[in-house]
């Protein structure tokens, strides 16, 4: 079987690429200058010349509050285009199987946690990342319409909980909340400081899930495709407080000072959990536990300053 893995450079597509089970297949990782996704007849040429049996739709431009705040267009009109693109090629070109990997930060912003997936569009998106849940909303529904239209097309939708592990982003401007704190707190720490600074009061609630967790789902959701819903969260099913993954980090890192609360940060939803009754019933559960993950990634963190 022939999988091309778009974004097979970013964190989720490293991941997939290096699970053990990668070796079973053909795999097609494609950087942007091979296939440039924001180019529907490079799409369309690529695909006639390779002929992929199945599309890991894992590209896109991501980044934590602090970048989608700053480029809301970019996250809006490059992922749109990415996604549209990309499903109606492979559409084009007949291929059958598709997974699209979204976020669940496509979810109400005030929905009711945890959160199902049939809550998409039922409410006002988060403003401080709308652009890019816009452009994973209209993936999502494009799935649905294709698969709709013609029942021979399995395009589904896996929608991801907060994700962090190896290959992340580490700078603060653009990374996410847990690689942000780990590179925060070893600066902090290399520094002497006595106190960091965590934005907001900390009791706001994430889910986060290991990189390589999420590759592991990828890997099973193939092998069992035509039983796997249309739209599935994928998750823990059980959040932490910011004020929580910042003392667990600490414990990794060694870092031993205090922490201060800035209010006048923005916090994102009060919760963000997603609802796993699906993902139990389609017979796939997360590792790796916290405190392992955590280790890997700032071991990983470590190897690559």
């Amino acid at each position: 079987m022939r999988l091309l893995i778009t974004g097979s450079t970013g964190m989720v597509g490293q991941n997939i690429l290096e699970h053990p089970d990668a070796s079973n297949y053909e795999v097609l990782a494609p950087r942007r200058s091979e296939l440039d996704l924001l180019d529907i007849s490079n799409i369309k040429s690529y695909l006639a010349v390779n002929q992929p049996d199945m599309i890991i739709h894992a590209a896109g431009v991501v980044g934590g509050i602090q970048a989608n705040i700053a480029e809301p267009v970019r996250f809006l009109v490059d992922n749109m285009n990415m996604g549209v693109n990309v499903l109606t090629a492979a559409k084009s070109a007949g291929i059958k199987r598709f997974l699209n990997l979204s976020s669940s930060c496509m979810y109400p912003k005030d929905a009711s946690n945890p959160l199902s997936e049939n809550l998409i569009l039922k409410g006002e998106l988060e403003p401080t990342n709308e652009g890019y849940a816009l452009a994973k909303v209209a993936s999502t529904r494009l799935c649905e319409y294709i698969h709709a239209e013609d029942e021979s097309f399995l395009y589904k939708t896996a929608i991801p909980c907060n994700l962090y592990g190896r290959h992340d982003k580490f700078d603060p401007k653009n990374s996410h909340m847990i690689p942000a704190v780990i590179s925060k707190l070893f600066d902090a720490k290399k520094s002497n400081q006595s106190a960091v600074d965590i934005w907001g009061d900390g009791q706001a609630r994430r889910e986060f899930m290991y990189a390589g967790d999420l590759a592991d789902f990828v890997f099973y959701a193939i092998c069992n495709f035509e039983r796997m819903p249309q739209n599935i969260n994928v998750g823990l099913g059980k959040d932490y407080s910011i004020n929580d993954y910042y003392a667990e980090i600490a414990k990794v890192v060694g870092f031993e000072g205090a922490f201060v609360h800035d209010l006048t940060k923005p916090v994102g939803m009060r919760q963000k959990l997603i609802d796993d009754s699906k993902l139990k019933s389609f017979g796939w559960n997360s590792s790796t536990s916290l405190e392992c993950g955590l280790m890997q990634t700032v071991e990983y963190y470590k190897d690559t300053q």
